[in-house]
């Protein structure tokens, strides 16, 4: 630009400022809008995140040329106006095709975001959908789905396999395991204290045994008896 006046120069500047600072933009043709109209679209798009604004091409070609945006360039034909996005372009992208539908005079022409040219056909298909934050609550539930399930079905398989092992006990006639959750008694201890009450009686156990010896006062006299027979001729 050879000597450029200062007011196109503070134009160029901001121009290539607003590019700088927004997520994304999309170029418009505003050929026949009045200036209500401009002022109700300008509103629709405030609510919507973006900031719109015209601009000489002349201007926006200066500010864009040899930058990451020039490839705005060749959208620049006609009148044109920016929408400069600040967060959802869907958002953005809804409130100028929902405009146009009720004003023809509006015409998208695409736009750049990420550092990619998207048509007006793309704008379109990201006017139909949901608002972002709709979007990441969507994703949310879809992911923590499996994850709910993933929990139940680890908390069921101690439950399950609690009541698989009891069957098969049960079915080889074996003691079954305790039901899950319920309270495993304390093994008994004998009590040595008590009496045995299936030991037998010591003290009539040693007196058979003295009299199995000793033998009875009649089995005593019968062997002194026969003594003397037995040594006779």
């Amino acid at each position: 630009m050879d000597n450029p006046r200062p007011e196109k120069v503070a134009v160029v500047d901001e121009v290539r400022a607003r590019l700088e600072d927004a997520d994304a933009t999309v170029v418009t043709e505003y050929r026949g809008l009045t200036v209500a109209d401009l002022a109700a679209l300008r509103k629709s798009l405030a609510a919507a995140g973006g900031d719109y604004k015209v601009f000489k091409n002349t201007l926006v070609k200066r500010a864009i040329d040899g930058g990451r945006h020039a490839a705005l360039e060749e959208l620049l034909v006609g009148p044109t106006a920016i929408a400069f996005v600040h967060g959802d372009i869907s958002a953005v992208a809804k409130a100028l095709r929902d405009f146009s539908r009720t004003n023809a005079h509006l015409v998208v022409k695409g736009g750049l975001l990420d550092g990619s040219v998207v048509s007006a056909a793309q704008l379109s298909e990201l006017a139909d959908l949901p608002p972002r934050d709709v979007l990441l609550a969507r994703i949310a539930g879809a992911l923590q789905a499996p994850l709910g399930q993933l929990a139940s079905l680890l908390q069921a398989l101690p439950r399950n396999l609690a009541y698989g092992l009891k069957a098969l006990v049960e079915e080889r006639g074996g003691a079954a395991p305790p039901e899950p959750g319920a309270a495993v008694p304390d093994t008994a201890v004998p009590d040595t204290a008590a009496p045995d009450a299936a030991a037998p009686d010591t003290a009539a156990s040693d007196t058979a045994v003295s009299e199995a010896e000793s033998g009875t006062p009649e089995q005593e006299s019968q062997a002194e008896g026969a003594g003397p027979e037995a040594e006779a001729p």
